[in-house]
C-alpha cells in the first residue's frame, strides 16, 4: 500500500499503529480524537506546519522497511 497525503490519519493508523510515532513527532498529540483520525495527512501537516511530502515519504519508507 502506498500512503498519500489525501489519506485519513485514522486509515494509516489502522494499517499499522506503529505509524503513530510519525504523527506524534510532528506535534499531533491528539491521535485518539475522532476529529484527528478523520483528518487528511495533508490537512494535519498544514495545521502543524509540517512538510507533507517529507511525512508521506517517511511513512512510505516505514512500510517499505517492514516488508
Amino acid at each position: 500500500m502506498k500512503i498519500t497525503k489525501s489519506m485519513c490519519i485514522g486509515d494509516v493508523l489502522d494499517l499499522d499503529s506503529g505509524t503513530a510515532e510519525y504523527f506524534l513527532s510532528m506535534g499531533m498529540h491528539c491521535l485518539g480524537c475522532p476529529a484527528s483520525r478523520g483528518e487528511s495527512i495533508e490537512d494535519a501537516c498544514e495545521v502543524h506546519n509540517v512538510d507533507v511530502d517529507e511525512l508521506v515519504d517517511n511513512l512510505n519508507q516505514y512500510f517499505e522497511d517492514k516488508k
